[in-house]
């Protein structure tokens, strides 16, 4: 079981923000399935307007009982006063909204296996800001934050995306460009690909856990099919092997193709063979040897040999991993 409470807060007296609400849509709509349109987290989502007791109220009932993962989104405004704030928009002078730390409590007693939070808010890594005092993890297990600036940095919103900067970072992560070669979308890659796609000179996010064992915040179709990953250890009887490779393996060296071709013509069983090792290719887990394509490599009776990662694969499959 998979539940989220997703809160994009705009309607701030005095200090309205334009564009917190679209970002709580977005997450919504995203989380709540997976690539392929199964369904993935039951989210409840608050917008525009919410009161520090509501807030609190809804952050307790995530947090619970004993879903597989439970999710915290927030956008909207942060404060750094007394170890930091998510601002509510009934905020006063003396009491801005729900503290950071009151909430990293609740979490830490929740009996929730996974507890994620995901802040888009000034002073975000207020949040567990100090993972270790005494000795003594402020983060309890199957814990983790993703916040979208130090501790003292402010957030920003793009007016030409019509979202939080980091946010529509997590957007275009959560839609794929987070995924592993299996199309998983776990938050330590979903952080990795925020932190790779902001620059120096921009807020950065902060990644904070303390969990051995990551579950999948979302699923897409995987680049690579696992029926074909599997295979990789078929192809590559041992990891230093390398796949010898001739003409027959291109499909466009068929005579009815027009363009000069060669013998042996294209084999539809090898054609088959080198569409897979070309799609581990394309992820990083095949190289030709000695030239830049495979198709060359193909052409010119050279090989293809496992990289780095895929002698990872490799050893995966081998070991029936996956």
């Amino acid at each position: 079981m998979k539940k989220a409470l997703i809160v994009g807060l705009n309607n701030y007296p005095g200090c309205k923000l334009a564009w917190c609400d679209n970002d709580a849509i977005a997450m919504k709509e995203l989380i709540e399935s997976n690539g392929d349109g199964s369904p993935n987290f039951e989210v409840i989502p608050i917008t525009d307007s919410c009161t520090k007791s509501n807030l609190e109220s809804a952050i307790r009932k995530l947090f619970a009982d004993d879903a597989d993962i439970a999710l915290l989104y927030f956008s909207g405004h942060g404060a750094d006063a007394d170890g930091g704030y998510l601002c509510t928009t009934d905020f006063s002078e003396n009491d801005y909204g729900v503290r950071m730390t009151d909430i990293l409590e609740i979490v830490n007693n929740s009996r929730c296996k996974n507890k994620v939070i995901i802040l888009d808010c000034c002073f975000a890594a207020k949040m567990g800001e100090s993972v270790m005092l005494n000795n003594n993890s402020l983060l309890g297990d199957g814990v983790t934050i993703i916040a979208a600036s130090q501790s003292w940095q402010t957030s920003g919103e793009n007016s030409s995306i019509q979202h939080g900067i980091f946010t529509e970072l997590l957007i275009q992560g959560l839609k794929g460009g987070a995924a592993d070669i299996g199309g998983n979308i776990t938050p330590a890659s979903l952080y990795s690909f925020v932190d790779q796609s902001l620059g120096a000179w921009q807020q950065r996010p902060v990644f904070k856990t303390n969990i051995s064992q990551f579950l999948p915040l979302r699923t897409i179709q995987p680049k690579v099919p696992k029926s074909i990953l599997r295979k990789i250890s078929t192809y590559f009887e041992n990891p230093t092997d390398e796949f010898k490779l001739d003409p027959s393996y291109e499909y466009t060296n068929a005579p009815d193709v027009e363009h000069s071709v060669t013998e042996p013509y294209a084999d539809v069983e090898h054609v088959n063979v080198f569409k897979e090792l070309q799609l581990f290719e394309s992820v990083g887990l095949v190289e030709p040897v000695g030239t830049d394509h495979m198709y060359f490599a193909a052409m010119e009776n050279r090989s293809c040999k496992l990289t780095a990662l895929g002698l990872h694969y490799w050893k995966l499959s081998k070991d029936r991993r996956f």
